[in-house]
């Protein structure tokens, strides 16, 4: 039997056996409390190396009431929006000695409450990110999350620190920069139905659409299968620009119009929303809207690092995204 297997199947008591010392003994050894005779202390430790035994770090951080350990809530890990944002809070939460643990909630917003509620027990703080839950709820779920960190959402009358994105001004550049270009039917892909920030970006371009264009609005997803599934209806529409809910579904409509001899932005404009990697190294190479994405996770954990000192965290922020023009786009076809 392995080292790995062994310490498995060993549990506190077999190590409190060994050792001649009682369970409780056992478990002040493991959490360092000072109160252990060293001789106990030793003994204790021996055993638990002899047996392989390793103690479970949450129910280590539990025992001292503190995990070291902080959680963040996604709806969706496979959007390199969200892995971004990760990125950003575990670097900075690095440098402060701590982990985080990702859960994703796979854009279902009737699990996200429990999720979140269980992966915070578990953990000193929690990030929700992009919830896709009603206000009503987040609100009434707020104390049992405490402390928390909101990215990527604004809910009025939540007593939380908030990181969020203003989505309006992304989509007014963006219908600004399709107009010019002389563009008069767009066509939007549309993200997930439970998505704040999708009904942000609609509510948005219907408005800034008054006078300059037509919008016909698709029902679509967050992901490239999303896009390629869709582009074809948004052909049929004789949009002469298609804006998709993110840089994924972009990126997909892109992938169906090279497969369809469909020619980019020749003979329709591509745009998306995020700015991620890849949408700098597609061809053509994507128009979007940038979002900080890392300083949306930088930010998060400084208002949670605060929290966690019992200091007062930095006020409420939120970036105004910014356009990137790129070969995506072009005039709009006579």
């Amino acid at each position: 039997m392995g080292a790995g297997e062994r310490s498995q199947s060993v549990t506190i008591r077999d190590v409190a056996r060994a050792a001649q010392v009682s369970p409780a003994t056992v478990s002040r050894v493991m959490n360092r409390r000072s109160t252990v005779d060293v001789e106990l202390a030793r003994r204790v430790q021996q055993a638990a190396a002899s047996l392989g035994y390793h103690p479970s770090v949450v129910a280590q951080g539990l025992a001292r009431g503190r995990t070291e350990l902080v959680s963040i809530l996604v709806p969706d890990l496979g959007n390199p929006m969200f892995q971004s944002v990760l990125r950003g809070i575990s670097r900075a939460a690095g440098v402060e000695g701590y982990r985080v643990l990702v859960t994703d909630s796979h854009e279902m917003p009737l699990e996200e409450p429990v999720l979140a509620h269980e992966t915070r027990l578990r953990t000193d703080g929690l990030v929700l990110c992009s919830p896709r839950s009603h206000d009503q709820e987040l609100l009434e779920l707020a104390g049992k999350l405490e402390p928390f960190v909101l990215v990527n959402r604004r809910i009025e009358g939540l007593m939380a620190p908030t990181v969020s994105v203003d989505y309006a001004a992304g989509i007014r550049a963006l219908a600004a920069h399709l107009a010019g270009l002389g563009h008069r039917r767009v066509a939007y892909l549309s993200g997930p139905m439970a998505s704040v920030s999708n009904q942000e970006r609609l509510d948005t371009l219907h408005e800034s659409a008054q006078g300059r264009f037509e919008v016909n609005v698709l029902e679509c997803g967050s992901m490239h299968e999303d896009g390629y599934e869709a582009a074809d209806r948004a052909l049929a529409t004789g949009a002469t620009a298609i804006i998709g809910y993110n840089d994924l579904v972009a990126l997909g409509a892109l992938g169906k119009f090279h497969a369809i001899g469909v020619s980019v932005p020749e003979q329709i404009s591509v745009v998306g929303f995020d700015d991620i990697a890849f949408a700098r190294y597609a061809s053509p190479m994507l128009t979007t809207v940038a979002v900080p994405q890392e300083s949306l996770g930088e930010e998060a954990w400084q208002r949670l690092s605060a929290v966690l000192r019992g200091e007062e965290p930095p006020a409420d922020v939120c970036f105004t995204p910014r356009l990137e023009v790129r070969q995506s786009t072009a005039r709009a076809p006579r």
